[in-house]
Order: structure tokens, then sequence, then C-alpha cells
């Protein structure tokens, strides 16, 4: 039988010899079952090596060339939030608030958590009232983005409502707002800043160093759900904040001056008017006030086009535009020529009765009066040109050049408000015997009204302009600029305190205080063509008080008073105002009275 079946391998044989057997069968499916287990295991190896390549590669095509859906997914794992620094106050001589900060909220959206962009903009304009229109269009361009402004800052009512709603992808961003407590006073001085709380005009924007905080800031690392978990301490820089600064500016004083010379201006139907009061001792400026109104028909009146735009950005003339001082000037040439020895006191000159004067190259100068020969100190009492143009004459035109440089005119006073100019004056390559009779009746030369004020105070001390600053805080610099000795400054000083009792400021006498002071009415430049208007003029005064111990000094400039109102010269126009204001600084700063009256109702000096 054996010889009938097929020819075996001897290993299979030897398998069904051992099936045979009753014994080796547990063995036998124990060793399969170990080989299908293997096998299984194997092939999930292979499978899954072969999904964790494929996966790696989709990583790596994903890292190297990711689609643009991912890309826009795509983000820094690290978030970074910043904390504003404060921005310092800005306060008067007496602590009261200018400008400050305080923090306010503007709406943002974040696309991506809006549950509808279709009506978002919608539930938004019915409860604050912001253009449903405009937030669809600010959306519509920035749709990947997850922070889109939407609003300025919120009023306080608008704020509540958001908070209220609770509008799923609507949220609020602390902003610094800028608040001026003193409204318009002082605006242009002040000055403003813009969104971003940077100082874009006034001290606002010259003091930036100063009143701009640092912004800090941390980096951390963020959850899916943009939920911060981990911050290294390298990644925290706090902020710091902007330090406050104190003016010499005292805004009491301030209120008044803005007050009285905006009616002065308007009294007179002028295109505008400038005025600043100053301590000569300590050079602080107590206060600055410029105005421009708007008069149609009247070519050549002081423009700023800013102060259309905003007026905390318009220029500030009182340190900007120059001026011609007229008058207001003889006091300066009058010192340095008597100094010199170029006349005395008392020595008469030829003064005209009743033509104008001529100068030795024949040009004629008018006096407004002809009073006939006068002494040299009645010159200065009655501001008579002839007198000046005659001693002016006797001047070399090296003095006449220092007279203007010893006063700090052609020269910023430094004083730290911006847009300063150092007025006009002749070179000396152009300077000719015209020049030197114009200059010393103050026309050809172009001030500042700070530059008047500084160069006034030389007569309120001892000769030395003091050092003008704005600011109330700090070292005071040396006065290093002596204009003249203290017996000259004395001496001007008197006379022109005679100048308010028998001169061109006897409108302008205080019942308090002994004023020393000038007028001055300098013909109005025209703009086109050159030359002078033969009926505008530009009018300004300036005294200081009291006479023993001067504490102000204050100049107003009328610009281009309405002559048909029948008031025009600087004594009319610009003297009852700059008495006015040193009345009342004076009575402010509680400095008694230097005045008394006699049995008659007529005043006298202590």
């Amino acid at each position: 039988m054996i010889d009938k079946l097929p020819l075996l391998s001897r290993r299979s044989l030897k398998r069904l010899l051992v099936a045979e057997v009753p014994g080796n069968r547990t063995d036998i499916a124990n060793d399969w079952q170990s080989r299908r287990i293997a096998a299984w295991t194997i092939a999930a190896v292979v499978i899954a090596a072969a999904g964790l390549l494929v996966i790696t590669g989709r990583v790596i095509q994903l890292k190297i060339a990711p689609s643009e859906q991912l890309t826009a997914a795509m983000a820094d794992p690290f978030s970074t939030r910043t904390s504003v620094g404060r921005r310092g106050d800005l306060v008067d001589r007496n602590g009261r608030l200018l400008a400050t900060s305080t923090i306010g909220w503007r709406l943002f959206i974040d696309p991506a958590e809006v549950e509808d962009l279709a009506t978002i903009g919608v539930q938004i304009q019915s409860l604050i009232g912001l253009d449903a229109i405009e937030i669809d269009q600010r959306l519509s361009r920035r749709l990947r983005s997850r922070f889109v402004p939407i609003s300025g800052i919120l009023e306080d009512w608008q704020v509540d409502r958001i908070q209220s709603a609770s509008l799923t992808g609507v949220g609020m961003e602390r902003r610094q707002v800028r608040i001026y407590p003193q409204e318009q006073s002082a605006a242009r001085l002040v000055g403003v800043v813009g969104f971003d709380h940077e100082g874009l005009g006034g001290l606002e924007h010259s003091l930036e160093t100063r009143l701009g905080g640092t912004s800090g800031s941390v980096r951390y690392l963020r959850d899916v759900k943009r939920r911060p978990m981990w911050v290294a301490s390298h990644e925290y820089h706090p902020h710091v904040d902007g330090a406050p600064v104190r003016l010499s500016i005292d805004m009491a004083i301030q209120r008044y001056v803005e007050h009285r010379l905006e009616s002065a201006v308007s009294s007179c139907n002028a295109g505008g008017g400038r005025a600043i009061v100053v301590d000569p001792a300590s050079g602080e400026i107590l206060a600055l006030a410029d105005i421009i109104t708007k008069r149609e028909g009247w070519p050549g009146q002081p423009e700023d086009p800013l102060r259309d735009t905003h007026d905390r950005l318009g220029r500030n003339r009182c340190v900007s535009d120059p001026y011609e001082p007229g008058s207001t000037f003889k006091p300066f040439v009058w010192s340095v020529a008597t100094e010199a020895g170029l006349a005395e006191a008392e020595e008469v000159l030829p003064t005209p009765s009743g033509t104008p004067h001529r100068t030795s190259s024949g040009r004629r100068i008018r006096d407004v009066h002809y009073y006939g020969p006068m002494t040299w100190r009645r010159v200065l009492v009655k501001s008579l040109n002839s007198g000046m143009a005659i001693v002016a004459e006797r001047m070399p035109s090296e003095l006449m050049r220092s007279c203007v440089q010893r006063f700090g005119f052609g020269q910023r006073t430094g004083c730290g408000i911006a847009g300063e100019t150092a007025g006009l004056v002749t070179p000396a390559s152009s300077w000719t015997s015209y020049s030197q009779v114009s200059v010393a009746m103050g026309h050809e030369i172009g001030v500042t009204p700070l530059q008047m004020v500084r160069g006034f105070s030389a007569f309120a001390r001892d000769g030395t302009l003091p050092s003008l600053r704005l600011l109330a805080e700090g070292d005071v610099s040396p006065v290093e600029q002596r204009a003249i000795e203290p017996s000259t400054a004395l001496f001007v000083r008197e006379i022109l305190e005679e100048v308010m009792t028998d001169g061109t400021g006897r409108a302008s006498q205080s019942d308090q205080y002994r004023l020393f002071g000038k007028s001055g009415t300098a013909q109005l430049p025209r703009v086109e063509g050159g030359g002078y208007h033969e009926d505008r003029y530009i009018s300004s005064f300036i005294a200081g008080a009291p006479f023993d111990k001067p504490q102000v000094v204050v100049l107003c400039v009328i610009d281009d008073p309405d002559r048909s109102l029948g008031a025009w010269y600087g004594g009319r126009v610009a003297g009852p105002v700059v008495r006015d204001m040193v009345d009342f600084s004076l009575k402010y700063l509680g400095v008694p009275a230097d005045k008394i009256n006699d049995e008659h109702g007529m005043t006298a000096s202590r």
C-alpha cells in the first residue's frame, strides 16, 4: 500500500507521522499560532512605519510649501502684550493742570470670532451709533486679521452698552486720552498730541522726551485658545511713565491777559494782538497770549492756516513773527548813545519847530508833534524821531549794530518755546546811513515780542538781560549778557517813568503803581510791492512796575487797528491794555501799591 502513496518529501512525511501521534497535536497548534502572531506583528509594524513615513513626508511638505489656506491659519505660538507708559502732566507754576492723561477705550473686532460678519455692523450701529457701512468696509479689507479697530475713543455710555451686550468677537482696547482742563487757555503754548499720544505741537512736542513715557511689553507662550502658558523672565519689560513738567506760566494771569487782549483787539477791530508778561528778576514767563481775527477786505493781515486745522497746532506769534517795534525801540538806542557820551541828557538838540528834520543825506524825518529845540532827555519823553536821528548820525555804525546785539536782538532767547526765530537785523554788509537813522527810530529791524520783553527787562534790572525760561523747575541759567551799566539802567527807568506822566504814556497811567514804559506806533509794511501803508499801523506799548523793585514787564502789540475808529497810536490802543495787565498781575501776586492819592485826588509816588 505504501508503494501506491504519492511520493512525499521527508519533511512532509515527518509531519504526517508526528500528527498520527495523539500527544503531539497541541504542540503543532501552538507553533502555528505563534507563527500567525508574528506575521501580524510584522505586518502592523510595516504598516505603522509606512504611515509614519507618509505623515513625516506630509509634515515636511506642509512646512516647505504650505497651501494658501494653511498659510493664513499659521501663527506664531508666542503672543506679545504691550503696556503704554503714562504721559506726564503739564502744570502751571502753582500746580494747576494744563494737560493730563486718562484711560479711554476704542472698539475692535476679531473677524475669526464673530458669529455673523454680515450683521455685526448693524448690531454695533444699533448699540452705539457707529456707521454700519463703514464697519463693514473696514472688516472686508482685513478679514484675515485678528484685530480690526473700528472706532475712536468711545464715550462712557458707549462703553457701558458694549459691555452689556457681550458681543462675541467684539472687544475694547485701552488707550490713553489727553485732557486739557484749561480748555483754550494757553492752547497754542501747550500744544496737542496725536492719536498715538505723541506731541504734535507746542510744548507737547518740544517736551516729548520728558513727557512721553516708555512702553513696556511681555512676550509669552500661549495655547490653542491663546491663553498664556509660560513667560520667561527676560521677556518682560515694564513700562516707564513720563515725568510731570511744571511751567512758569500762571494760569490766573494767563486767563486775564487773554481776556483783556481779546477785548482790546475786538474794540479796535484789529487784525490780531500779542501780549507777554515776564518776571524780569527770574526771567520766568508768566503769561503769553496771541490772537488773530479774520477781517474781510484787509490785505496783509496776520494769517496762520494751521489754526484752521486745529487751534492748538498754530504757531505762537510771540516767538515766531517779528515786527517793527517803532518808538518802543528808542530807549535802547538812547541808553547806549548816552552811556557812550555822544549826547548829554540836558543837551539841547536842534529839533524842528514846524517842518520835518533833514538828515545829512537829505532824508526827511517827521515828528507827530513839533516842539522846537528839545533836550536829549525830552527827546525820549516826547518820542521825537528828529532828535533820535540827530544823535544817530553821531554814532558810529559799529556802535549802533552793537546796541542791537547787546540787548539781545537778532538772537533767539532759548526759552524753550518751539518755533522761535531770531528776528530781522540788517547785516553789516548792507548797513547804510539810511539804516543808521531808521534803526534809531525802531524801523528796519524786526523783533519778536519775546525779544522785546527780554531787552526791556535790562531797565528793570541792573542793565543785564535775564535768561527767559518757561520751565519753573531746575537751575536758573546765569545771566551773562550785560547791555548797559546799572546807573544807566536806573537813569533810563526814571525817564521812562516821566514818559508815563508827561509823554506818550499819559493815557496809560496806573492809579496804584509807578509804571515806567514806552509806546510805539510803526507803519505796517506792505506785503506786496515793498514800502509801508500810510494809514495802517502796528501799535505797541511796553512797561514795567513797581518802579523801585520791578516784578513784571508787560508788552502788548496790536496788529493793524482800524484807524476809522479814531485810535491807532500805541499809547492809546495798547497802553491801557498794558496798564490793566500790570495792575492785575501785581495785585494777584500780592505786590503792594507804590502810589498814593493826595487830598486833591492826584497820585504821587511813595
